[in-house]
């Protein structure tokens, strides 16, 4: 038998698993915005007085890890994306450095059509040279049947 959603989360919630450095450069931040279809300039034109990364920007970076690396076994086939949440706090500028944090943000059950399911809340906190909170990015990730 698995642990419980309540025994992952006392276990594994809000501890800091990994960490990445990345740069937020002018022109990623633009391609980025033109492939998303944004027209806006102050994402579009590195010239702008206002140029910023556009809202979902932190979505394309990720770690190396999705999980804790002592996180329990579970069947990859049964678990499913169900997608990306971002909470923007501040602009991103270009040549930006931003350190990423991932840690489990919240960890809860619900019961469907087809059973149990486990909810992952994998969450990414950006933050600037000066510490500065720039965003977060939820990725919400599914087990069916729980953790067997």
């Amino acid at each position: 038998m698995g642990m419980t959603a309540a025994e992952l989360k006392e276990r594994f919630g809000d501890t800091v698993f990994d960490s990445v450095e990345v740069e937020a450069r002018g022109e990623d931040m633009v391609e980025f915005a033109l492939a998303c279809g944004e027209t806006d300039p102050c994402f579009t034109d590195s010239s702008h007085p206002d140029f910023q990364a556009p809202a979902n920007f932190a979505t394309k970076y990720h770690g190396a890890r999705m999980l804790p690396s002592d996180f329990p076994k579970f069947d990859p086939a049964r678990m499913i994306d169900a997608g990306k949440a971002i909470e923007i706090h501040a602009p991103i500028r270009p040549d930006t450095k931003l350190t990423a944090k991932s840690h489990l943000h919240d960890i809860y059950e619900k019961t469907g059509r087809s059973g149990l399911m486990v909810f992952l809340v994998h969450r990414m906190e950006f933050t600037d040279e000066s510490d500065e909170l720039k965003a977060y990015v939820d990725w919400r990730l599914i087990l069916r049947g729980g953790l067997q």
